[in-house]
């Protein structure tokens, strides 16, 4: 990625790990999204590196709202606020604290926090956030390419928070002029609202067409107070 860092090749392996870091940094950050790789889950120690074929993604034009959450989506409305980049490291800190099915521990290290974290102040990493009566109750976070929005992780402490913050998202982000999320995988949540995998030669086809600068919060801001997700007249977006 840069020749200023240490990267080792690792074996062939089912997982589309490419390499290991003991290194991770926003330089290294910028120069992997730009590519098409990103962290996998790691050990504290080492930080791995991964380009999975077949890729997850999710075609803004083609989202699709399962009927449930269809039906919930009015409640939604009136229980949640959303923020956009109030509290990303209190987000990325409540995802690295989920509970995750099938997994012991979580892949988002105290290195990994600490890197997206200064990734968010450089304006490449966002977070939507839902809110309940001042209370941070579920979100997700990502990284912004240009037309190309990268998807990372996502929790709730409230049901249906992270879906509220979801469609918040993609509702800002499709006015943005955002056309991909990159989902890395498909998961049973993703595949509901739309996800589906390509080839990885495929995404790189893509990524190299829509990827730029980042979107700034400002705006994100802005497009969220002209739309359905807009914050009431009295909220201070920088609280």
């Amino acid at each position: 990625m840069n020749e200023n860092y240490t990267l080792y090749a690792v074996p062939e392996n089912d997982e589309g790990i490419v390499a290991i870091s003991a290194d991770l940094n926003t330089d290294m950050l910028r120069t992997a999204y730009w590519n098409g790789f990103f962290p996998w889950p790691c050990e504290e120690r080492n930080v791995l590196w991964s380009f999975p074929d077949p890729r997850g993604i999710l075609p803004v034009a083609d989202l699709h709202i399962p009927h449930g959450v269809k039906r919930e989506l009015k409640k939604y409305h009136r229980t949640f606020e959303l923020r956009i980049d109030t509290a990303f490291d209190d987000v990325i800190r409540a995802c690295a604290a989920a509970e995750r099915h099938g997994q012991d521990g979580t892949w988002i290290t105290r290195k990994l926090v600490a890197a997206y974290g200064q990734f968010h102040r450089e304006g490449f990493a966002h977070s939507f956030e839902a809110w309940q009566n001042g209370r941070l109750c579920g979100g997700l976070y990502g990284v912004s390419l240009g037309r190309i929005f990268c998807g990372e992780s996502m929790f709730f402490n409230v049901s249906g928070a992270s879906k509220f913050a979801f469609l918040g998202m993609m509702d800002i982000l499709q006015h943005c002029g955002v056309e991909l999320i990159d989902t890395q995988m498909v998961t049973p949540l993703t595949e509901s609202f739309g996800a589906v995998e390509i080839p990885a030669e495929d995404y790189l086809t893509r990524l190299a067409v829509l990827r730029g600068e980042p979107l700034t919060t400002d705006a994100l801001r802005n497009v969220q107070a002209a739309g359905p997700f807009a914050a009431p007249p009295d909220t201070d977006p920088n609280r």
